[in-house]
């Protein structure tokens, strides 16, 4: 499923137009990204966590030339879902 579809199916579920559900999209999308950037984290009972998880420096190699390279450290966004929602989703 793609972004498109995604808007289409939750515009359906929620009643909503999918111009209104992809506005919805897009605020929750920013809201997240802005919460994240000031260095919170985001957990929503019964889905999961948004925060965001340091990786440590690194060497790697480039892949046109095969030199070595160096990563540097970098913080990056992460989400893990939660307990009920693995259920919820599990094919058991």
């Amino acid at each position: 499923m793609n972004k498109q579809q995604f808007i289409k199916a939750f515009a359906e579920k929620a009643q909503f137009t999918q111009k209104d559900a992809g506005l919805a999209f897009e605020a929750m999308a920013e809201t997240i990204a802005e919460t994240l950037k000031n260095g919170e984290k985001i957990q929503i009972a019964g889905f999961g966590t948004f925060s965001m998880k340091t990786k440590s420096a690194k060497e790697g190699i480039n892949a046109l030339t095969g030199k070595p390279v160096s990563i540097p450290e970098r913080d990056v966004p992460v989400f893990k879902f939660g307990d009920s929602f693995k259920e919820t989703v599990s094919k058991n």
